[in-house]
């Protein structure tokens, strides 16, 4: 799985949605402009020692990103969508796009790309979730659709057995 941050502006949104990003095996793709240095102790300290760890590619532009991936299929998480997101069939590879915290994805972006437009239900009145928190709900899902694949699916526990 692939996420993409079109123009993040919040240090530490970016540095849980790579911790997240780490702990899922999911690369993480940055588009500028940023509203922050990725060297920032803000973005280290919320993805604390996992950031080395991560798969993190940059693009100057939305448009380097087109270029370098011209056949990904990319959905588009936006509060402007008429699908939500359980609706979509995610694939393994698939990219899934979110925009700045302060306005999200760019809206000539997302008229070209309606059919891949998706939105997790809010009730109305709500303008929006955290962008770290938006990004979780719905890379897990595409992770559920997919079977969790490479991902560890049952845990154990420290000093005790669960009972048979």
């Amino acid at each position: 799985m692939h996420i993409v941050l079109h123009q993040p502006e919040i240090p530490a949104n970016t540095g849980n949605i790579g911790r997240t990003c780490v702990a899922t095996g999911t690369a993480l793709h940055l588009i500028e402009p940023l509203g922050f240095r990725l060297d920032e102790k803000s973005v280290r300290r919320s993805g604390m020692d996992y950031w080395e760890r991560l798969d993190v590619t940059r693009y100057m532009n939305y448009a380097e990103f087109l270029e370098r991936h011209p056949d990904a299929k990319v959905w588009l998480a936006t509060t402007k969508a008429k699908r939500i997101y359980t609706d979509a069939a995610f694939g393994p590879e698939d990219y899934i796009m979110f925009g700045k915290e302060s306005a999200g994805i760019p809206e000539e972006i997302l008229v070209a790309h309606e059919e891949d437009c998706i939105r997790i239900p809010m009730l109305d009145g709500t303008r929006s979730l955290n962008l770290s928190n938006a990004v979780a709900i719905v890379l897990y899902e595409a992770l559920r659709q997919n079977r969790f694949a490479g991902l560890q699916t049952e845990g154990a526990l420290h000093r005790l057995h669960w009972r048979t």
